[in-house]
């Protein structure tokens, strides 16, 4: 629809918008350029789904323009985009048509317009004060759901807001969305209900895992992830991305009685929803009366939203009578009942300046962009991971180009795409080196596997890597020995291996500058204590390719002396629970190589504890031989306290259902492994009090 120079252009007249927007009053805005602008970003983000700039920078575009239109009525035009949704998606599925027009919801991110909101909803409604229902605004893919006579008939995604895609087939793969629910106890024959389709944190976190050791890109965000998976036409494939459905709006609903009104106010809909088995946000949602506790609740829903287990991009604020809902209508665009309070931009976009390749701890050459800085979700980011040479060439990133960033819930920077259309010509290619940056020495790469590799174990990035690692708080948690210090000694001389940490000349660290004894004695106070930690964390401080803490704990309950994983070959290792071939080789190579085994024998002399002596107390504990796995949120234990139990009671922790498995301990909110649970006749399911009392006896 758009050619490259048209795109270029439109680009940039919405870049300069959004800078006109900080420094020139509205009147000063050129409302069809602003117009044109919007049309062309509507386009890329509902037909192409490809959007240019990220949902802030839409929103205050589209927000100014509904504000100049409604101070300039004489300005608004019938195809203005504050007048219709956005339409013309593409038809990869069978088009059907919404009962009800499911329509955009008004923005705000700021207290200032939730004032302004509360306002104009107590002159509409002619009441001094309001009550209010708060729910989250679930970061995923807006769905469709119509039930006839208690039955799923439909399914369908949001589309323009008036026409959706049919996916019932995908839909009925979603396990939090039943098949069937009682509607007729309430006279109720036919409903249609608004929700939103996500990838909770820990299924998002999992699956990249999995693409990862396929050496497959990871999905960018777990909005998008869900968005894809809709459109997914294997169900097979839908079913295994674990997707949960949130219903959190009844929009039509006809009863068997004529005229019969089922609800008086919005979260009573919320509540008959959680009733019949749907997951709604029943226990998020917050009826509130007045617009100042409203704000209030805002603010502190937002500090604490990185602690959900799913994503949020803000609260929805909707009148809570529904009644009232209906006598202050809505306009073309969105509801004037309701208003969206978004938190702080986790999306933007930025240049990208420059590419530096870095060392890691086992040699992976690691590419870093270096981009123009820019504050996304209240934090500036200026330096974001490449990956790796297969995540450049899928993403066709050059220096130069315009960038999608993101920082999602994890915090971690990542780029979601590069912006070809927008290229001028200067742009160059990410050669990627044929020699370490650090000691020259040729990068390799294994057949099958993403990363190139420095195998030069006397790198010195990689010792300095290897020794941060080994003193990192889920390792060897040596307080005071961070990455700075580390650097320091290094470069002094003073670090040269794992086992130097444990040779530090206290006496001249106490004269360097920023040290005192206090300080000097705290550090030696936490290598000394560094000496006392299980085996398990000394086995995932030696930093071996490819063992996390799971794998490091597995480890340690096979054997009663470190040194006993020299004797070990591949079948031996590959018996043992989630190690498989390639895991395998790399532990057989590390405990092959003699500058290794020298290492652990020198740390052994140096006072650090080789031996299981955790497993050799544990032996006759009550749980020996029993295997356990938890899921959901306890009542009073965390889970690695509980954990924790197993072990110190000679019992097995695993990393996943399995016909190994004898105990699942179930709390609230358990997921998947529940379900996979209970497929499996051979596993029992309990609760933390049953396991509390298996400890006691």
């Amino acid at each position: 629809m758009y050619s490259r120079e048209q795109t270029n252009k439109l680009q940039t007249t919405g870049n300069q918008l959004l800078k006109d927007l900080k420094s020139k009053p509205f009147e000063k805005i050129n409302v069809d350029s602003l117009r044109d602008a919007l049309r062309f970003h509507e386009y890329r983000y509902y037909v192409l789904n490809d959007p240019l700039i990220s949902d802030f920078e839409y929103d205050q575009l589209y927000k100014a323009l509904e504000k100049i239109e409604l101070e300039n009525p004489g300005l608004v035009t019938a195809d203005s985009p504050t007048q219709r949704v956005a339409k013309g998606l593409t038809k990869e599925f069978p088009q059907v048509q919404h009962l009800v027009p499911m329509l955009s919801l008004e923005n705000s991110y700021n207290a200032e317009d939730l004032i302004d909101f509360d306002r104009k909803a107590r002159e509409l409604t002619g009441l001094d004060e309001i009550e209010y229902c708060i729910e989250p605004k679930f970061d995923g893919a807006g769905i469709s759901l119509i039930y006839e006579n208690d039955l799923l008939v439909r399914g369908a995604t949001r589309g323009d807001g008036v026409n959706g895609d049919d996916i019932t087939t995908n839909i009925k793969q979603i396990r939090s969305i039943p098949l069937s629910a009682k509607f007729s106890g309430q006279n109720i024959r036919q409903i249609e209900i608004r929700g939103e389709i996500l990838i909770n944190k820990n299924n998002f976190k999992k699956y990249n895992e999995q693409m990862a050791e396929q050496n497959l890109p990871p999905l960018a965000n777990p909005r998008n992830a869900a968005a894809g998976t809709l459109r997914i036409k294997d169900p097979k494939i839908v079913a295994e991305r674990n997707l949960e459905g949130f219903l959190y709006q009844i929009s039509y609903y006809s009863t068997t009685q004529k005229n019969q009104k089922v609800f008086k106010f919005h979260s009573d809909t919320i509540s008959l929803l959680w009733e019949l088995g749907f997951r709604s946000p029943e226990k998020e949602k917050k009826v509130i009366t007045g617009i100042e506790k409203v704000i209030g609740h805002c603010k502190k829903f937002e500090e604490g939203r990185d602690d959900l287990p799913y994503e949020v991009d803000g609260l929805v604020i909707k009148v809570n009578n529904l009644e009232l809902q209906e006598k202050m209508g809505m306009t073309s665009h969105h509801p004037r009942w309701a208003i969206a309070f978004k938190f702080k931009a986790r999306q933007a976009t930025s240049h990208l300046k420059s590419v530096e390749f870095q060392v890691g701890r086992t040699g992976n050459i690691t590419p870093v962009a270096k981009i123009d800085p820019v504050p996304i979700g209240g934090v500036t980011v200026s330096s974001i991971s490449l990956h790796n040479e297969d995540f450049i060439k899928e993403k066709d990133i050059r220096i130069g180009d315009a960038l999608l960033v993101e920082r999602a819930g994890d915090v971690i920077p990542y780029i979601v795409k590069s912006f070809p259309e927008l290229r001028k010509g200067h742009e160059k290619k990410i050669h990627f080196p044929e020699k370490c940056p650090v000691c020259n020495h040729p990068l390799h790469k294994v057949e099958g596997e993403a990363a190139w590799r420095c195998t030069n174990y006397n790198c010195e990035a990689q010792s300095v890597q290897r020794i941060i690692h080994f003193a990192s708080k889920d390792a060897l948690d040596i307080t005071g020995l961070g990455e700075a210090i580390v650097n320091k000694f290094y470069e002094l001389g003073w670090l040269t291996t794992i086992a130097s940490v444990y040779e530090l000349p206290y006496e001249k660290i106490e004269k360097l500058e920023g040290f005192g004894k206090k300080s000097v004695q705290n550090l030696k106070s936490a290598i000394e204590k560094s000496k006392t930690q299980p085996l398990y964390r000394l086995i995932y401080g030696l930093g071996i390719r490819y063992v996390g803490e799971a794998t490091a704990k597995t480890l340690a309950q096979a054997i009663n002396h470190l040194l006993e994983l020299k004797n070990f070959s591949l079948e031996d290792l590959q018996k043992l629970e989630d190690i498989g071939p390639k895991v395998a080789s790399a532990i057989y190579q590390f405990f092959s190589n003699k500058e290794n085994v020298s290492l652990l024998k020198e740390l052994e002399k140096q006072g650090l504890q080789l031996k299981n002596e955790k497993k050799e107390l544990a032996q006759g504990g009550n749980l020996s031989n029993l295997t356990f796995l938890f899921t959901g949120t306890l009542p009073t234990l965390k889970r690695s306290e509980a954990e924790a139990m197993v072990e110190d009671h000679g019992g097995q922790i695993l990393s996943g259902v399995s016909a190994k498995l004898n105990y699942l301990v179930v709390g609230d909110d358990a997921g998947s492994k529940l379900d996979k649970a209970k497929k499996l006749n051979t596993v029992k399911i309990i609760s933390e009090e049953e396991f509390l009392k298996m400890l006691n006896r």
